[in-house]
């Protein structure tokens, strides 16, 4: 629920971080029959230049807009969001959110609203200058769904820099439909916080270029794939519901630790200064900061949540290049085949034994990792016994 847009059909940049090959046609071919998603969000649907193209995709016949909300295209639904930037006279730094409308009109209405209020309507997470409870209100007015993104990351968070203790400095906790933990998180670790046990948890990709699409992503008990079940989800409403969320081990989220600015190495936070190399500056890890924040608002609800999947994406397996990923492909289906239920004699056709055998470690949770922090991912540590299960 959490993909950008690289660049236009008209090779435009969107995301100017993004890789240029996310485009809107790239995204829902990879999406469907690649990685195995029956529904997406992609959050550069504000940008006039993908208005567009969802326009024409809709007069070509490749495009429906479904009764109950969400575009359909080739059996994929595209629930149509933004990113945006917040940074008001209540936040302490800048908040990134997620925005999801039900409609083209809808997405449309909210673009052009922005457009008076950021500098540069076409790109992605774009500040927008303005208060973030009038963002919420227009959003919540126009039937749409308001997120905080990745919300313990160090720069551009809710928890991050963006509020001191409590969401409620800057946002009305009665608008947020729910929060996305972010790669270096788990609800494990979320839950810790008092103030968030009224929220669902989601667990997105936040998406920089095709093959970081799906790895990580919720299961849903819907009906039908349209904005207004996926709604149901998150509100928990007759029975539609988030069944599972899969996600990162956060020890491979690029903010997990605190380290040194400077060498990135682990810094602790009761230190003067780094142990290696003497600096003084350092990135707050997401582990730290939600030890922070919980020594404030110590969680006490006992909050029935699904269950949390640790899941290694198969571009994390040691040893599997892009040759071979494409042969797995080929030869088992998408990316949820292989990682749910390929066999270990349909891996072991196709790629060495030992990789096979990362595969479905990784299904069972028992691969070691290393943890990131400071920009930098974790990594696979090969033939260790795991120290963090599912």
């Amino acid at each position: 629920m959490h993909i950008h847009i690289g660049a236009s059909q008209t090779g435009k940049a969107i995301k100017i971080t993004g890789s240029r090959s996310l485009t809107l046609r790239n995204i829902l071919h990879v999406a469907k029959h690649v990685k195995g998603m029956d529904v997406v969000g992609i959050i550069d649907c504000h940008s006039p230049e993908v208005i567009q193209e969802l326009k024409e995709l809709k007069l070509e016949g490749c495009l429906k807009e479904l009764e109950e909300g969400g575009l359909s295209i080739d059996g994929l639904t595209l629930i149509p969001g933004a990113e945006i930037e917040i940074n008001d006279e209540n936040c302490k730094g800048p908040i990134h959110v997620l925005v999801y409308m039900p409609s083209l009109a809808a997405m449309e209405n909210l673009s052009l609203w922005l457009s008076s209020r950021m500098k540069n309507i076409h790109l992605s997470s774009q500040r927008m200058y303005g208060s973030a409870l009038d963002l919420q209100h227009f959003v919540k007015n126009s039937g749409g769904l308001f997120i905080p993104a990745h919300i313990f990351t160090p720069f551009k968070s809710l928890y991050g820099k963006g509020v001191a203790i409590s969401l409620s400095e800057v946002l009305d906790p009665t608008l947020i439909d729910g929060v996305e933990l972010g790669l270096s998180s788990n609800t494990e670790m979320a839950s810790r916080l008092e103030e968030l046990s009224s929220f669902t948890f989601l667990t997105n990709s936040d998406a920089h270029s095709l093959e970081k699409i799906a790895r990580e992503y919720q299961m849903l008990s819907l009906k039908e794939p349209t904005f207004k079940e996926f709604k149901m989800a998150l509100q928990g409403k007759n029975g539609r519901e988030i069944i599972a969320n899969y996600g990162l081990n956060p020890y491979l989220g690029k903010y997990y630790n605190s380290v040194c600015e400077t060498c990135l190495e682990v810094y602790l936070l009761n230190s003067e200064k780094c142990d290696k190399c003497g600096s003084k500056k350092f990135v707050k890890g997401v582990k730290d900061r939600i030890n922070e924040l919980q020594g404030t608002q110590t969680s006490k609800s006992k909050v029935n949540r699904p269950p949390y999947i640790h899941q290694i994406p198969l571009e994390f397996i040691p040893g599997l290049g892009p040759k071979s990923l494409f042969k797995l492909r080929e030869a088992i289906g998408t990316d949820m085949d292989i990682i749910h239920s390929s066999t270990e004699n349909q891996l072991k056709e196709i790629v060495k034994p030992a990789i096979a055998e990362q595969i479905l470690s990784a299904r069972n949770g028992d691969l070691s990792v290393q943890m990131g922090g400071g920009g930098t991912y974790g990594k696979v540590i090969v033939n260790h016994p795991s120290k963090t299960k599912k």
